[in-house]
């Protein structure tokens, strides 16, 4: 069972978190509604709504996983699994965001990149009126190069 402190801090921490996630709400929403453009606009709320979902769901994952892991009831066996999935996580986050921003190199204003661990499938939304066969196949080449995965798990969606 925790200790007082210790729920004291597990409390100030996921508090912590939910203040940084509502102070980057506003941030990015006040950005966003100072586009110019209608098209642009519905764009960044795409691509940042995007984001921020992902980000919430990662922060409540990690807490998850982090609740076991600080457990004192837990088993030995819960531990060793909340920290593979912890790290599973991390190793997901670092990878999208290689390859989103590899995508971003070759030409793209934007994209957003999910790798979906239990069907394989790897989805690519890029900022785009449509993909030609050489864009696609760009694409296709980085993610396919740095995730092992084949071609048929790939989805690129343009939005726009």
């Amino acid at each position: 069972m925790l200790t007082k402190k210790k729920k004291i801090i597990v409390l100030c921490g996921m508090v912590a978190l939910l203040v940084v996630t509502g102070v980057l709400n506003i941030v990015l929403n006040n950005n966003v509604g100072r586009d110019d453009e209608v098209g642009a606009y519905v764009h960044q709320t795409l691509f940042q709504r995007q984001r921020q979902e992902r980000i919430a769901n990662r922060n409540q994952q990690m807490l998850f996983y982090d609740a076991i892991i600080n457990n004192e009831a837990s088993s030995q066996a819960a531990i060793e699994a909340a920290e593979e999935g912890r790290m599973q996580l991390l190793a997901t986050m670092e990878k999208e965001r290689i390859l989103e921003g590899l995508i971003q190199a070759v030409g793209f204003n934007d994209s957003f990149v999910t790798l979906n661990a239990q069907n394989q499938n790897i989805n690519v939304v890029v900022r785009s009126e449509s993909l030609t066969e050489d864009e696609a196949n760009r694409i296709l080449a980085i993610i396919v190069d740095e995730t092992g995965r084949s071609a048929q798990h790939v989805i690129i969606i343009p939005v726009g």
